[in-house]
């Protein structure tokens, strides 16, 4: 089953090959303990103006870090505080902002540059396939991912479900997506795979012989990789999937299967399996890489690979549950909406 995926891990990794000069544990193996910034500008799937070329110049790359250093500047400019609230439904602007004022650039870090792996920078994270993109998705997905579309529309400050035969989106706060929930990251951050997002993008990593532990800032999701263990009975289903872990010569290799309905990773199933490398090199950082397989979402496997930079920045607690007045006050306000309908209409 796994052939294939192996063969896209082994063309993915190549320059990620054994490193003899690397820091090690006591028991010889290539020790990866740390903090890594996953930060990156560049995006999972590649821009179609790039077509099937992997690699950035060094120009390109430099106009990318550019054009965010002026992005960032511009959008951290002082507002005035003498400005109106934004319109009912918010003003139409797109963006973290949510159209009616949330996060601005103060929060948001998605990275200076370009990720580069043996001087090369990437037009994409995926790799395969050669285009850069996710595979399609099946049909039975397609139909899933159209019913969910329904269900998240521009807010313009109207109840619009109630005109709806179906479950609308505010009838009950399980309908809300996982990360609004707290329960995990958005952007499949604790992953598997783990991808980097607007901020939080710190990874800490613990190793023992038996165990390595992956702790991510966004949502302090914890994942526990179990070195050399059987996989957990397919009964046992986790947020973030059972991860059992191997030492493929320096490289550590990561399979992780049994996940529960909804995963971090958005489209993915119960059926979803992981294959992760690590792979650490000279300078300290990581070379990550992946491939993602779920026969009920897409055509065909996926694969991608990004660097890990070495940080000495800490890894903080990321509060969500505590404190977290949104997820009730978003029922409020549908209920609210939903009144004025009912109002109107004397329902």
């Amino acid at each position: 089953m796994f052939r294939s995926l192996i063969c896209a891990l082994v063309v993915g990794v190549a320059s990620g090959s054994a490193q003899a000069d690397v820091a090690r544990t006591s028991d010889g193996r290539p020790d990866l303990s740390g903090n890594y910034n996953v930060a990156t500008l560049t995006p999972l799937q590649r821009p179609q103006m790039f077509g099937d070329s992997l690699y950035l110049t060094k120009e390109q790359a430099d106009g990318i870090a550019s054009q965010e250093k002026r992005a960032q500047s511009l959008g951290s400019q002082q507002s005035s505080p003498e400005r109106d609230a934004p319109p009912d439904g918010g003003d139409g602007s797109p963006g973290a902002a949510g159209n009616v004022g949330g996060y601005n650039s103060f929060w948001i870090d998605r990275g200076e540059d370009a990720f580069a792996i043996d001087g090369k920078f990437r037009t994409s994270i995926i790799f395969d396939p050669a285009n850069g993109q996710r595979p399609a998705p099946t049909e039975a997905a397609a139909k899933a991912f159209q019913a969910q579309r329904r269900l998240f529309r521009p807010n313009k400050g109207d109840a619009w479900w109630l005109a709806e035969d179906e479950t609308g989106p505010y009838d009950d706060p399980e309908l809300r997506p996982l990360a609004e929930r707290c329960l995990l990251g958005f952007g499949s951050t604790a992953g598997p795979p783990m991808l980097p997002v607007l901020y939080n993008n710190l990874k800490r990593i613990v190793q023992t012989p038996d165990h390595v532990v992956i702790l991510n800032e966004m949502n302090h999701d914890a994942r526990v990789v179990r070195i050399d263990g059987e996989a957990a009975d397919g009964r046992l289903r986790q947020w973030l999937g059972d991860s059992v872990g191997r030492w493929e010569g320096d490289t550590l290799v990561v399979h992780t299967r049994n996940f529960r309905d909804q995963t971090s990773l958005g489209g993915g199933t119960r059926d979803l399996e992981v294959i992760e490398r690590f792979t650490a090199q000279e300078d300290g950082s990581l070379i990550y890489n992946f491939t993602v397989n779920d026969p009920n979402t897409w055509t065909a496997p996926w694969s991608g690979e990004y660097l890990w930079p070495a940080t000495q920045d800490v890894v903080y607690e990321y509060a969500c549950h505590e404190g977290n007045y949104a997820l009730g006050n978003i029922m409020r306000g549908a209920r609210i909406l939903e009144a004025d309908v009912q109002g109107q209409t004397g329902r």
